[in-house]
């Protein structure tokens, strides 16, 4: 591992400073699940030459709900709002979301904020320094992404975004998305819509080189409102998600009202699944108006020759987590 200034920032406004200080060239750490890793394998063509710890500020870490709704500090651990009585009851599909990401040491290390912002997983933009090199992928600055004609099993089944089939592999991600959350930075309060990016280079959020993020708001359930989230990986516990599903559905107990649903594992960014939505509005909580957003789901889906098994399973699940809302 490169060496490194190591720095302990004791408010949100010196940890920005010194972001900027480094124009570009720091990172953050919060439980350094995510990073510590990147860093030994030397994923990135420039090497950071400063880490700024965000652990040693105090007062963002906190769990609190309000006529408004749900606020979660930035350095609130996955293990905290997986076993929060609040999230479990009002915001269902969160709190299993956080339950089922990684394994429990991870999830007392592991913040929701970092959970968000986390690097992408493909191998070939992950492939350690150490075993011959980095890989120039698309996501590096490179001009082709070698998954498209590698080994693409586990990529996207929607496309590409500048280039690059890497999926988000977030697990809170899909359940913020279908709770409406908004993201609150030291700079501006975002749609969680709007959070996620594939189109500039490395990044996979919009947030600029020195903008981290202090608080994450969701709105106070409607009523009628139930929430879902489903996963499927390899093992229940450390594997990062090969699909996963949330959902937050509003109805009155025969018609559904209003709907939204997001799928992860299958593009850069989380995945609206708006058709699915559509379809699931004005109709009933049965079994083939979940069948019918299933299909709606993956109607847009263009996989690739190793992927197409999960253009079923991401069917399957939209189907299950729906049922399960309902």
């Amino acid at each position: 591992m490169r060496g490194f200034e190591h720095i302990n920032a004791k408010t949100v406004k010196e940890a920005v400073a010194r972001l900027n200080k480094y124009n570009g060239a720091a990172k953050t750490i919060a439980g350094g699940t995510d990073l510590l890793g990147a860093l030994r394998d030397g994923i990135w063509p420039d090497p950071p030459g400063a880490i700024i710890n965000l652990k040693s500020i105090s007062g963002l870490s906190y769990i609190k709900e309000g006529t408004q709704g749900l606020k979660i500090g930035a350095l609130t651990t996955l293990t905290d709002i997986a076993e929060s009585a609040v999230v479990k009851k009002n915001y269902t599909a969160l709190a299993n979301a956080a339950e089922r990401t990684a394994s429990p040491l991870l999830r007392n290390l592991g913040t929701l904020a970092g959970n968000i912002c986390q690097e992408n997983r493909c191998w070939y933009y992950r492939y350690p320094e150490k075993l011959g090199g980095r890989i120039d992928c698309a996501r590096k600055g490179g001009k082709t992404c070698p998954a498209v004609q590698g080994d693409n099993r586990y990529h996207s089944i929607f496309g590409a975004v500048n280039k690059c089939i890497a999926v988000n592999p977030s697990d809170t991600a899909p359940a913020l998305v279908a709770l409406a959350a908004t993201i609150k930075t030291s700079k501006r309060s975002i749609n969680v819509d709007d959070f996620f990016t594939a189109k500039t280079g490395m990044k996979s959020t919009v947030l600029d080189a020195d903008e981290i993020v202090t608080e994450i708001q969701v709105p106070i359930p409607k009523t009628g409102m139930k929430t879902a989230f489903k996963k499927i990986a390899l093992r229940k516990t450390i594997d990062f998600a090969i699909v996963n599903c949330a959902v937050a559905i509003t109805g009155n107990g025969s018609s559904i009202s209003a709907a939204r649903v997001c799928v992860n594992g299958v593009y850069n960014n989380p995945y609206r699944a708006t058709g699915a939505e559509e379809v699931l509005k004005s109709r009933s909580f049965d079994e083939a108006s979940a069948q019918a957003a299933g299909e709606a789901a993956v109607a847009a889906a263009k996989p690739l020759p190793m992927n197409r098994y999960k253009v079923q399973m991401a069917k399957a699940l939209v189907i299950d987590t729906i049922l399960e809302a309902s």
